[in-house]
């Protein structure tokens, strides 16, 4: 058996096919390991949730930021104002129901004991170790998955409260781990989150830098897989597995095989679905 996490798809389910074909992918025996953003900008958002979901226990995804953004948009939380979403075949889909609600019981966060990594789609505070983190990520799953779950989408946009405090409570509790989980890059070294800054590094004003790179981050001695982060460039972070390379916008899709020793595959992805946006 064996185990390969993939990057952000965005909807490039033609390149997914590619990647696994590469891999010699075996359903009845090899998983699957999704960074999240399944869906949008790209050309088959539906498409990728179809055969996400037909994978059953063979795949694990995490929630992106896009993700949420589809469950936002389906209770009128928000809207394609930009012009930029790809995700009319999703709300108009004949079995919408039946896939929106396997969204909503996606997790924020995966950790596997027994291979030693640790998923999610964006990032960690530098506070958060394994037990906070995980408490943090149910606390948001129960909220999706219950009868709360169009008052979050409600609440969901927004970049305050930008510091974690054991004593945050209520939505902005909820939207702060939301923010940690799907949206961030940059952060100082007190935890302050610069969740407008979407650049590589060197690009980010002081004080900040990568989540991953703060001195004593409670994080450190996980390893950790995500997306999210497409200019990222590569990364020799020790424990860190960034794994989001710009499908989307041109660049290639990219798995790890988490079973042994971790190797990258990559296929190109020579046009860019559409222009670059976040």
């Amino acid at each position: 058996m064996a185990v390969y996490a993939i990057g952000d798809l965005h909807g490039c389910l033609d390149e997914l096919r590619r990647l696994l074909e590469r891999l010699s992918f075996d359903p009845a025996h090899d998983r699957l390991w999704f960074t999240g953003d399944l869906v949008n900008r790209g050309p088959h958002s539906l498409e990728c949730l179809r055969f996400v979901r037909g994978l059953g226990e063979r795949a694990v995804t995490v929630l992106g930021n896009h993700d949420l953004h589809l469950l936002a948009r389906t209770v009128g939380a928000a809207d394609d104002r930009h012009g930029r979403d790809t995700l009319d075949a999703v709300l108009a889909a004949p079995d919408r129901g039946e896939l929106l609600e396997w969204l909503r019981r996606r997790p924020l966060l995966h950790h596997d004991p027994a291979l030693g990594y640790t998923l999610i789609h964006a990032g960690l505070p530098p506070q958060w170790d394994l037990a906070s983190a995980r408490t943090c990520a149910v606390e948001v799953e129960q909220a999706l998955q219950g009868p709360q779950f169009t008052e979050l989408m409600l609440h969901l946009y927004g970049n305050r409260p930008n510091r974690w405090s054991p004593n945050l409570a209520g939505w902005d509790r909820l939207r702060f781990s939301i923010n940690c989980f799907t949206r961030l890059r940059y952060c100082s070294d007190d935890g302050r989150l610069a969740l407008g800054e979407k650049g590589p590094p060197g690009t980010q004003p002081a004080p900040f830098r990568p989540w991953f790179s703060v001195p004593g981050r409670a994080s450190a001695g996980l390893r950790l897989i995500f997306g999210h982060w497409s200019t990222l460039g590569p990364c020799s972070e020790p424990g860190v597995f960034p794994l989001d390379t710009g499908c989307v916008w041109g660049g290639r899709l990219t798995a790890l095989r988490l079973d042994g020793e971790p190797h990258r595959t990559h296929v190109p992805c020579p046009t860019a679905c559409t222009p670059r946006a976040d």
